[in-house]
């Protein structure tokens, strides 16, 4: 029998609410498979365990993590700790960094059942990848403050970008238009207009790598156009690459046209598989819905089915995913509170759990 050994990170929020959801996706998977067996270790880490002990995973967080295949990430942030930056930078950015998650993938698909949001367009218009940079950019974390508390007060925010850095995301996202079935084409985000030293290096990469892929056709859009072609036209769109920042704003518009940001999921992907990779719902812990059992599951399940299909079962992706699409197509089966139903989180994900067994 076939193992994973999975890290489980349910976190703040509604993270815990969906994670269970998702887990309960995966032991229906393996009773499915028959000949897969999943080892998952539970790690209480997220706010509380900040608020506890100034901390927001184990000193030896990192370590632990290591020993597996995959991470499974609920969510993290919460109102009691600031300043806000504290739940990312000592939690979620450690783990894409030290793990060198250098890619973040956000498929952005209107499925069968899920009310569009725009006028005229359907689930044959809204199907793109956002191929997010994920370990510098805008996300460096580098820079400082200066005469703090002071009318002459200086903050710096430095953005930091590497050719090795640039050009991996780039090739990363050009292979994956090379082997999606559409248009074939990437579109490169960019503002090199304003930011003339870091975009225009950028632009200069981007082209560079282009001419390796003659195949694919290329585009370099302003990141203010993009976020308009998002709306207008996103049936133009089949594998976009962006910054760290540009790429997390773009998907979150995208969560939007492809019905909710509780159907959103997400990857942070090392594809050289030298550390593990971790995948999560992009939706945050929702501080504003925690605890009532309304949070829509999917995302989370989605994420899960991305992760079967990274560690080599992407059968079984394809099967989760066919069992997302038939929940929300079928009208007569509880509906997320999100997409104008009165289902519960639990109730949601016994429907997919249910359609899971029935595909087998």
């Amino acid at each position: 029998m076939d193992r994973l050994d999975i890290a489980v990170v349910p976190g703040d929020g509604v993270g815990s609410e969906v994670m269970a959801e998702g887990l309960k996706a995966l032991h229906t998977v393996a009773r499915v498979h028959g000949g897969l067996e999943f080892h998952l270790r539970q790690f209480p880490w997220g706010c509380e365990h900040y608020l506890k002990t100034g901390r927001m995973m184990d000193e030896d967080g990192l370590a632990a993590l290591a020993d597996h295949q995959a991470i499974l990430l609920g969510a993290v942030g919460a109102p009691g700790v600031v300043p806000d930056h504290v739940s990312l930078w000592g939690l979620l950015l450690p783990i894409r960094k030290t793990f060198d998650q250098y890619v973040n993938l956000r498929p952005i698909k209107l499925l069968q059942g899920v009310p569009s949001r725009l006028v005229g367009k359907g689930p044959e218009d809204i199907d793109f990848v956002v191929v997010r940079e994920n370990t510098e950019g805008e996300y460096s974390g580098v820079g400082g403050r200066v005469h703090v508390g002071t009318p002459y007060e200086v903050a710096v925010q430095s953005n930091i970008f590497t050719r090795v850095g640039t050009e991996r995301i780039m090739r990363y996202a050009f292979d994956l238009a090379r082997a999606r079935d559409k248009s074939k084409s990437v579109v490169s985000v960019t503002k090199s207009n304003a930011c003339n030293y870091s975009m225009v290096f950028w632009d200069e990469v981007f082209r560079e790598v282009a001419r390796d892929y003659p195949d694919i056709e290329t585009h370099q859009v302003h990141v203010d156009a993009a976020s308009m072609y998002l709306i207008t036209k996103p049936e133009w769109f089949d594998v976009i690459v962006a910054t760290n920042l540009f790429g997390d704003i773009l998907t979150d518009e995208g969560a939007a046209i492809q019905g909710s940001i509780g159907l959103a999921a997400g990857a942070n992907l090392n594809p050289e598989r030298k550390y593990p990779s971790m995948f999560e719902p992009i939706h945050g812990s929702a501080p504003d819905i925690a605890g009532k059992g309304i949070a829509n599951p999917i995302a989370m399940i989605w994420s899960v089915a991305m992760m079967l299909d990274f560690v080599g079962y992407p059968e079984l992706g394809k099967l989760v995913m066919r069992a997302i699409e038939c929940t929300l197509g079928d009208h007569k089966a509880p509906r997320p509170i999100d997409l104008g139903g009165t289902a519960s989180t639990s109730q949601v994900g016994d429907a997919v759990c249910e359609r899971l067994s029935a595909l087998q």
